[in-house]
């Protein structure tokens, strides 16, 4: 079959093609800003790249399937030729995956606010670990395993990030309920996509209707100390397996503790001990992350007695790039980068942090990018999670000019609101000037041990690079 991405260079649909083209399929997409690394890892494999959108392009090529991303909408040239026209079938990415990918496996489809990329990644690296063939899609870029997709072997697991955002402009249901989930991972659920969704009760809507897809024979995988997923009943029509630090929870993580030199706990199984784990990613919220998919995996391998799964290979596994990610370690300042878009990945990743560089001035600089980081809805809860740090750094909220001024986040008063309460807190008008500030601000006049961390789920228009580069010649 000859396959069409639109929106190719995307994380997950690149990926997505990536996996057609293992299958024996014909791929070739369109994106604007085709740039590496994903058109080189594209062009390597031999998908055929194009540059922008060119409806008669698209009608030349004639493919029997095009794969219209979900930053695709109505405007786009070649989407309103597909709609005009009606002359080739098309779908969206998570439909395409269940069709193609995904109908005759066991899938564990990991889901969550947060978490869900290194919780994928985990899944995936375990099942290798153990010998398996898993296939895997995993929304970033792992550096274990050291790829974002892979088939795998027909018979063993696939391991797939449940994103609850949606599927395309004409299909408004979340990606995940195209999954077929045999294990369903309910990491956590907060309210997030303040685009997609209204409040919390809609974000459960959706995760109710994903866990009533969960055949009998699979499993829930639930974070049990989390009340948004407890409230969502009892799923009586499968298997529940709760996992968390709190007393009732099936898997418990007992005894966590983190240092300069790394973090470690322990597993539990019903009350009987399982692993005890020393690795390198910081955090509660890691050490949770790696229970939920040391669970997943567990069951899909060995649904009697999970345990058999042995997690000796957590102490090497690295993480996700943009996650918790040193990108300088210097005597004088360490530079971080860190895809933290919600308040609560924020706050963990700043107490981790304390635990981790003790002592050290800790710097938060954030960017509100994302559509939900962008508006006021979680203003207050950003707010608490940042005066967390010694000091805050606001950069231009992105693409503001879509917001009213009434719905939008309000850096400089939540720099002022911190000022109040004692964190130093500086905002510039646009990221150029926050970079300014940044060096001028923790690059001199200063002995002191400095921690910068930079959250920001886009490029924060390459100021991390250049504070990087100037850290470097300090």
């Amino acid at each position: 079959m000859r396959i069409y991405f639109m929106g190719v260079c995307g994380t997950a649909m690149g990926n997505a093609a990536l996996l057609a083209r293992a299958a024996g399929h014909a791929v070739s997409g369109a994106d604007t800003g085709v740039y590496p690394p994903m058109s080189t890892v594209l062009a390597a494999a031999g998908i055929e790249l194009h540059e922008g959108y060119d409806p008669a392009r698209l009608a030349k090529l004639a493919p029997d399937l095009v794969v219209v991303g979900n930053a695709m909408s109505r405007g786009n040239p070649e989407v309103e030729w597909l709609l005009d026209t009606r002359a080739l079938a098309f779908t969206s990415l998570p439909a395409f995956l269940h069709d193609v990918v995904l109908r005759h496996r066991r899938n564990l489809v990991i889901c969550g606010t947060h978490g869900k990329t290194t919780t994928t990644a985990l899944a995936a690296f375990l099942l290798r670990a153990a010998g398996r063939d898993p296939g895997f899609l995993i929304g970033g870029v792992p550096q274990d395993p050291p790829i974002g997709s892979h088939l795998g072997a027909p018979g063993d697991p696939f391991v797939i990030e449940g994103d609850e955002y949606d599927s395309a402009f004409f299909d408004k249901r979340s990606k995940f309920i195209h999954y077929a989930p045999h294990v369903a991972v309910l990491n956590n659920l907060e309210f997030d996509h303040a685009d997609i969704f209204r409040d919390v009760a809609d974000v459960q809507r959706t995760f109710g209707h994903l866990s009533r897809i969960v055949p009998r024979n699979g499993w829930i995988v639930l974070n049990g100390d989390d009340e948004n997923l407890r409230a969502l009943g009892p799923m009586a029509w499968t298997r529940v397996v709760r996992v968390g630090v709190g007393e009732g929870n099936d898997v418990r993580i007992e005894g966590f503790a983190e240092t300069p030199d790394g973090a470690s706990f322990a597993l539990s199984w019903r009350g009987e001990p399982w692993a005890r784990v020393q690795w390198r990613l910081g955090g509660l919220f890691n050490a949770r992350n790696a229970a939920m998919a040391a669970t997943a995996a567990g069951l899909a391998l060995h649904p009697e007695r999970p345990t058999s799964l042995a997690l000796t290979a957590l102490a090497d596994f690295r993480g996700v790039k943009r996650r918790q990610e040193i990108r300088l370690s210097g005597d004088r300042v360490t530079v971080i980068e860190d895809f933290g878009h919600h308040p609560t990945a924020i706050a963990e990743m700043l107490r981790s942090l304390r635990a981790r560089y003790p002592g050290a001035r800790l710097t938060a600089v954030f960017e509100a990018r994302s559509n939900t980081s962008r508006t006021k809805s979680l203003q207050g809860a950003f707010q608490e999670a940042l005066a967390q740090a010694d000091e805050v750094y606001l950069g231009a909220v992105s693409r503001a000019d879509r917001i009213p001024a009434s719905e939008r986040f309000d850096p400089p008063a939540v720099a002022a609101a911190l000022e109040t309460r004692g964190i130093t807190a500086r905002f510039a008008s646009t990221n150029a000037d926050l970079l300014v500030a940044l060096r001028a601000g923790t690059l001199t006049g200063s002995d002191a041990r400095r921690l910068v961390v930079f959250f920001t789920n886009g490029s924060f228009d390459g100021i991390i690079d250049g504070y990087v580069a100037a850290a470097r010649g300090n």
